[in-house]
């Protein structure tokens, strides 16, 4: 059997089995066929290719009506033995589109493309000596695996490539030198060397591609060590030779325009990368510390997309209270949360929906991390006297319908913007507190009379960010009856049974967790709630108050994210520390 005929016996049906589901329609078969018939091709891959049915509906459909299982790689990969990948060529899985998935003593399962293929079947089975188990898979998730698998081994060699480049470039020192004397054109000329400015070029990418939000740069006696921040939490990725630290240190502040000769105070800098269509905003800190300058840069991708309020994890109730908020005319919504909580993000997702051609729409922020359409944003500068509220000040004779200020951080900046919301006009910023309530009191400890707060606030929102389960090895399982109970949900975890976490694996770095979404609390300005502030209310006494008049807990919003299978009881208690 060809290869050719093996593949087309499997799919001769595969129109009317699509039409029978009801995926797609007879003219959209129609018109594939006719475009078979006048270009040649599979069927499958028109129909995908005309948008009308996925690679992997295909997949799973053929399995169904062959009795063989099908796997989604798309959605990544589980941990692979490196045995398997050395099994098979990389040239071999790309020509017979196939990729090893596990081994059983003498059984190999295999993802395949074409499960009729027999002559790939039999090329395969002499050269690794096992019988073959097929499972189904799409030619893009055959690709990815692939890509993801051999591109990894080519990173790990050229990071070994430079790091070896590095050492010969930089011999190690036999004499400690107590107190070194900086020689300004030397630090800059190591700085420039190939192989520093590989390394740094390395470290940037490599925490682009990784998803990073910061990374971390941290000498310590005897080792240099790098970590990245991702999804919140610190993660140490490699520790190049302590010998080459101020070669390191000194090519990023040559990059960001620090006086690389200054070890003993702290700078602040930036600069801007490339990469590919991606263009990168890098802000740099370095710290002077006993064991040398820790550098610390922030990411922020410039034209990236504004996730919606909803896709930051706003349920449709809470949503609907922000939604009826923001479209007031006036009134003041404040975020609170810790840093690195997502307040920013949120607010710029408030602002990307409330705009129009109708509104003036001005904001003052330190600094500005996304720039946005039919916005004015003002950059505050405080060593040349721009603060939040000389520049508040100078909106307010802008004629704004929406302002939006970075962070309230002291009386003068709470105070203009009580003002603002009290003279017409809707004002959104942050303020740092643990919890809704607690903005609230905030206000009034930095010297906001409680009428006031009472008068222009209308909602406080605290915020967390959690760590969401990876989709890829996400798995059931029943939780402890002691662990149920001692999250307060018992009853609500009977109805469904079970819990889900991650096992780890590739795509998540065997973290269990890719990607974060918000959790929300949120206190409305009800009118037994400003009673309760004029009368100077103890802050548990308003939060019970509220929470009878149906505020949602940062802890039990949580927890229903929980039983909704999208995050885990531990992430929920780390973040929600009560």
């Amino acid at each position: 059997m060809t290869k050719g005929s093996g593949y087309r016996l499997g799919y001769d049906q595969l129109g009317n089995l699509l039409l029978s589901k009801g995926m797609i329609t007879e003219d959209q078969l129609h018109m594939a066929l006719d475009e078979q018939r006048r270009k040649g091709g599979r069927l499958g891959e028109i129909l995908a290719s005309q948008g009308h049915v996925s690679e992997m509906d295909i997949v799973r459909i053929l399995g169904d009506q062959l009795g063989i299982p099908n796997v989604d790689l798309e959605k990544g990969l589980g941990e692979i033995d490196p045995e398997l990948i050395n099994l098979i060529p990389e040239q071999l899985m790309r020509r017979y589109q196939i990729f090893p998935l596990s081994r059983q003593g003498k059984r190999l399962s295999l993802a395949m493309v074409d499960p009729f293929d027999i002559m790939a079947i039999d090329a395969l089975k002499a050269l690794t000596g096992c019988e073959i188990s097929l499972v189904i898979a799409s030619r893009a998730g055959i690709e990815k695996a692939i890509v993801s698998t051999f591109q990894g081994q080519e990173e790990a060699q050229e990071m070994r490539r430079i790091l070896s480049d590095l050492m010969e470039t930089h011999v190690e020192a036999r004499l400690e030198v107590v107190e070194e004397e900086v020689n300004p054109e030397r630090l800059r000329e190591e700085a420039e060397e190939a192989p520093v400015v590989k390394f740094v070029d390395y470290i940037i990418e490599n925490a682009l591609n990784e998803r990073a939000s910061d990374i971390h740069i941290e000498p310590a006696e005897q080792r240099l060590m790098v970590r990245y921040r991702i999804d919140g939490l610190l993660h140490e990725i490699i520790s190049p030779p302590k010998e080459i630290q101020n070669a390191i240190i000194s090519r990023i502040k040559v990059l960001s325009n620090l006086d690389i000769a200054e070890r003993r105070l702290p700078q602040d800098g930036r600069f801007t990368v490339k990469l590919g269509h991606r263009q990168v905003d890098l802000r740099v800190s370095s710290l002077p510390t006993i064991f040398g300058e820790k550098i610390v840069i922030r990411l922020m991708e410039k034209g990236s997309r504004i996730p919606t309020l909803s896709e930051l994890g706003f349920d449709p109730p809470r949503l609907e209270i922000m939604n009826q908020h923001l479209a007031r005319p006036y009134g003041m919504i404040l975020l609170t949360g810790p840093t690195g909580s997502g307040k920013s993000t949120t607010l710029y997702s408030a602002l990307n929906q409330v705009k129009s051609p109708e509104k003036n729409v001005i904001t003052v922020e330190d600094p500005v991390e996304f720039q946005l359409k039919g916005i004015y944003q003002v950059q505050a500068r405080p060593t040349i006297g721009l603060t939040f509220a000389s520049g508040l000040r100078s909106i307010l004779r802008q004629d704004p319908d929406i302002i939006m200020v970075g962070e309230i951080r002291d009386l003068e900046t709470a105070e203009m913007a009580i003002r603002s919301a009290l003279t017409g006009h809707m004002v959104l910023s942050t303020l740092h507190a643990n919890d809704a309530v607690g903005t609230v009191i905030r206000l009034i400890n930095m010297g906001i009379e409680p009428f006031l707060v009472c008068s222009a606030l209308s909602l406080a929102v605290a915020q967390r960010l959690l760590r969401v389960i990876c989709p890829a090895c996400r798995e059931s399982f029943v939780p402890s009856r002691d662990m149920v109970e001692s999250l307060g949900i018992r009853a609500h975890a009977g109805e469904e049974g079970v819990f889900y976490r991650g096992k780890g694996c590739r795509r998540c770095k065997n973290t269990g967790y890719h990607g974060r979404m918000a959790i929300i609390e949120m206190l409305e300005m009800t009118q037994e709630i400003r009673d309760l502030i004029l009368g100077r209310a103890l802050p548990e006494v308003i939060k019970q108050t509220a929470i009878r008049g149906g505020m949602m807990t940062l802890k039990e919003y949580g927890l229903s994210q929980v039983l909704k299978g999208i995050t885990t009881a531990e992430e929920v208690l780390r973040v929600c520390v009560e």
